[in-house]
């Protein structure tokens, strides 16, 4: 899943950005109001945290400037201003839930996790199956036919985009968007290291495998079984 931060305090949104990576995230970061409208319009996310006070654009101007484009993607707006108005003005104008600063990054988290479960209109999965390939998402426990599989974040990240598309080519440009985020080189071989891993721990103690290359285009997970 993809996130878009606009946040123009380096010191919260590395905070926020390093939350929702460990988390399992992409996050893309803007520093101002006009750079996060670029990204908006160009990039899909899941979800967007937006700060009201930006250079160039403030944020709600940026929600209303999203929102006339048709651009969708649910918004939480984050604040220092903590009065019933301005949290009434920030969601009238395009947010979707209003966050007061100082904040518990867990439960900003939580509340990400709420509206997109609210924007795709069913309940979010905390368990996924492919074949003899199992993920837990909340404990992050991860096992095939039984037996423990020890992944670091990135590993985790790359298996839970692959197990979300089972069948599903994914390009290197894809996956780079998604577990690193846009401002990659796509000329870098981080996918192919990151993929053969991957590939070590989920298929090195099986018979069949169930990472395949498609060669010049990607990467794809099949069930095992």
């Amino acid at each position: 899943m993809r996130i878009l931060l606009v946040e123009d305090d380096l010191k919260i949104a590395s905070f926020v950005a390093k939350g929702f990576k460990e988390a399992g995230f992409a996050v893309d970061h803007a520093l101002d109001g006009e750079e996060g409208f670029g990204l908006a319009v160009t990039e899909p996310y899941d979800a967007a945290v937006i700060d009201i006070m930006l250079p160039k654009v403030d944020g709600l101007t940026l929600i209303e400037k999203m929102r006339r484009m048709k651009i969708n993607t649910p918004v939480i707006i984050l604040s220092a201003k903590r009065s019933v108005d301005d949290r009434v003005q920030g969601l009238q104008r395009g947010g979707d839930d209003y966050l007061v600063k100082p904040f518990s990054f867990a439960e900003l988290l939580a509340r990400v996790h709420a509206l997109i479960r609210r924007a795709t209109s069913t309940e979010e999965k905390t368990r996924l199956q492919v074949g003899d390939l199992s993920m837990e998402l909340l404990t992050r426990e991860v096992t095939r036919g039984g037996k423990s599989i020890e992944l670091q974040p990135r590993e985790f990240s790359l298996l839970e985009y692959f197990m979300r598309n089972p069948g599903r080519v994914l390009s290197r440009t894809m996956i780079l968007e998604h577990v690193w985020g846009y401002d990659f080189d796509p000329q870098t071989d981080v996918v192919d290291v990151l993929v053969c891993r991957l590939r070590s721990k989920v298929d090195r103690d099986f018979d069949k495998k169930m990472i395949h290359t498609i060669r010049g285009v990607g990467y794809v997970l099949k069930a095992s079984s």
